[in-house]
């Protein structure tokens, strides 16, 4: 018998919503995410519970026992029941019925099995009990995890056309959780390349929301490449390339992960606008892409725009035009970022004013970057005479 584990499980507000679906004589499942990272080893964050009782009897059951329950997806049979703070999405069995590609029309089901085949993954699809007692209903999920191989349940075009968001989720889930050395199930890539049409149906806040996470994992290039040969990059992004991702996750070694910054070795048109960023988000990839060419040195970049975008820069560079990475770069950029300009305005009182004190200024503070700020105040103000 395979077991789970981890104080996520064993949490007392999270037993404590399996014994008040038990305790109703309903059936209660871990599933999807939880599970997997449990067997994974790697960390949990979010709850998902399967049972066969309907929304109306999770709320009834939850507020019995003093639960809060809020509705968050009732249409679909989902219902977020909070313990101490800790959200714990409990949503009925259930099979799709009909399909558009964005949205599904659900019906309740009874049984762990029917909920496992409209699921995406085969590892996706694994549940284990409130003891952790572990099930694999369709009988491939656990071999399928062991492997690390990213595959869909039953017919890779059908699970698509579901939802033609899987077909990001797919490469995002071989970033996370793939062996990509292994390649990807070609089954998974025929039903891709027949299915491209279907990513025009999304809304840009979710091929962005998905695109982030895939960025965001430790290694995304194979997975970005395959979405290259694919045809998928090309859909999403129009114009970017995967060629300088590889390289740049390479120099990246040691550092967080950046999406912002890999998005902007990846290029294409109208990133943030495709993927609906964050305006603060935008800002910095259009920055980003901007700086790549300027001949602008790391400190003065630094300087200007803070240490984390200087030393972004130095690795775009470095993964784009093939320039070396600058020595002990991150101190340099930090250095950099804390310097002051030691000249104010009120110090060249009665030698220039409006435009011409403007320019003044910046002439002196370009001097004094150069200077790699050695220049002090009294040589600045000499200089100008």
């Amino acid at each position: 018998m395979r077991m789970i584990g981890g104080t996520w499980l064993n949490a007392g507000p999270t037993q404590a919503v399996m014994a008040m679906l038990e305790g109703g004589g309903k059936q209660a499942y871990f599933v999807g995410g939880c599970v997997r990272n449990a067997l994974l080893d790697a960390p949990v964050s979010d709850v998902d519970i399967c049972t066969d009782a309907r929304p109306d009897q999770i709320t009834k059951l939850a507020q019995a026992a003093g639960m809060r329950a809020i509705p968050t997806g009732i249409d679909h049979g989902t219902v977020t029941v909070v313990v101490d703070d800790i959200a714990h999405e409990i949503t009925t069995f259930r099979k799709d019925v009909k399909t558009d590609g964005r949205r599904a029309e659900v019906v309740f089901a009874n049984s762990m099995k029917e909920d496992a085949h409209r699921r995406d993954f085969t590892m996706n699809a694994l549940y284990a009990d409130r003891s952790g007692k572990l099930f694999d209903p369709l009988g491939s999920g656990l071999s399928d995890l062991s492997a690390r191989r990213v595959r869909f349940i039953d017919d890779a075009t059908a699970r698509i056309r579901e939802d033609y968001l899987r077909i990001l989720r797919f490469f995002r889930f071989n970033a996370w959780y793939g062996d990509t050395d292994a390649g990807f199930d070609t089954d998974a890539l025929a039903a891709i390349g027949e299915n491209l049409d279907g990513l025009s149906r999304l809304s840009r806040e979710r091929v962005g929301a998905e695109m982030l996470k895939l960025l965001n994992a430790p290694d995304p290039a194979p997975a970005i490449a395959a979405m290259e040969r694919t045809g998928v990059l090309a859909q999403i992004l129009p114009g970017a390339r995967a060629q300088a991702l590889a390289p740049l996750v390479h120099l990246e070694a040691g550092r967080a992960a950046n999406p912002i910054r890999r998005l902007a070795a990846l290029g294409g048109e109208e990133v943030g606008e495709r993927l609906r960023l964050s305006r603060k988000a935008a800002r910095q990839l259009q920055r980003l892409r901007h700086l790549i060419n300027t001949p602008a040195t790391i400190e003065e970049i630094a300087y200007r725009n803070g240490a984390d975008t200087a030393v972004d820069t130095a690795l775009l560079r470095a993964a784009l035009l093939e320039t070396p990475l600058p020595d002990k770069l991150s101190e340099r950029a930090q250095q950099a970022a804390r310097q002051v300009f030691p000249v104010k305005a009120a110090n060249l009182a009665g030698r220039a004013e409006g435009p011409s004190l403007g320019r003044m200024l910046r002439e002196m503070e370009a001097a004094w970057i150069a200077s790699n700020f050695t220049l002090t105040r009294e040589e600045l103000l000499h200089r100008a005479g």
